[in-house]
């Protein structure tokens, strides 16, 4: 499937985290530990938030680790607020518009995890979506239009509630159309002042997701270096990932099965995540 992470905190170049790290993005994107595929290969994209109302965007069909144009976008971006990702298509085509993160208005939204035999459900969830919102889709993925569903459903106004509703609506779907386990995801998104995630499976057996314990967490995750160490990683720096940034697990928090994580100003709140009926 995929693998990304997302920050949150005082403003820091992207290269830290997608680059810097001993196990980071681009060292996932040809070796994933925790995930079915080792390879992400079909693509990648990175959206920060900055002063301006609608957050930036870069995305490739190339493998993130063959674009030196992104090495060098990264080191140059600042933003206290982004998120990254790397895919791995579950069916759709290597397009840029089928690459994460996906982006309405001031919202980023990226998603690991597949609406499983989408193909065959694809058309009653599009059926759902209002005329704003099924123009909002570029693409074809089952991802994207996870997305509208939550944005229809009243993810800007509620975020739990958005998703929640989404799920249960896909659900409900897919086990009319007698699939069994028909969501898998974690989820990450952001309207620009708070960080948001959710993992949830229909079976229970969701893809991996951790939360950093502190701004320390982060700081040991770097790659020695010659410059200074992180000057603006305030203590309130906190990051979400599919994957520890390297073999020290301890630094970072197994976000439990069945969550809904809210980030702001360095705090993590973990509630209990449950599909719902719109």
């Amino acid at each position: 499937m995929c693998r990304w992470l997302a920050y949150s905190g005082g403003a820091i170049p992207l290269s830290e985290l997608i680059f810097n790290t001993r196990h980071s993005l681009i060292d996932q994107s040809l070796d994933a530990r925790l995930g079915p595929n080792t390879t992400n290969g079909d693509g990648f994209g990175v959206g920060w938030f900055d002063h301006l109302d609608r957050p930036g965007m870069y995305k490739s069909t190339q493998p993130a680790w063959n674009d030196d144009n992104l090495l060098d976008l990264c080191r140059h971006v600042e933003s206290p607020l982004f998120l990254a990702h790397i895919r791995a298509s579950t069916g759709t085509a290597v397009a840029y518009n089928n690459c994460h993160p996906f982006r309405y208005e001031n919202w980023l939204f990226v998603h690991n995890g597949v609406i499983r035999e989408f193909a065959r459900v694809r058309r009653r969830l599009l059926h759902e979506l209002d005329e704003d919102h099924f123009r909002g889709l570029k693409g074809a993925t089952d991802s994207e239009l996870m997305f509208m569903l939550a944005l229809q459903f009243g993810l800007a106004e509620d975020p739990a509630a958005g998703i929640a509703h989404m799920v249960g609506f896909v659900e409900r779907i897919g086990w009319e159309a007698n699939i069994r386990h028909p969501m898998q995801m974690t989820l990450g998104f952001a309207d620009g002042q708070r960080l948001y995630a959710v993992r949830y499976s229909s079976e229970g057996d969701s893809r991996t997701l951790y939360h950093s314990r502190s701004l320390d967490a982060l700081e040991q995750e770097l790659t020695p270096r010659q410059q200074t160490p992180l000057d603006k990683m305030s203590s309130k720096a906190r990051a979400v990932v599919s994957e520890p940034l390297s073999e020290l697990q301890a630094l970072w928090e197994p976000i439990p099965e069945a969550s809904f994580i809210a980030v702001e100003d360095g705090e993590v709140h973990v509630e209990p995540f449950k599909p719902s009926t719109p």
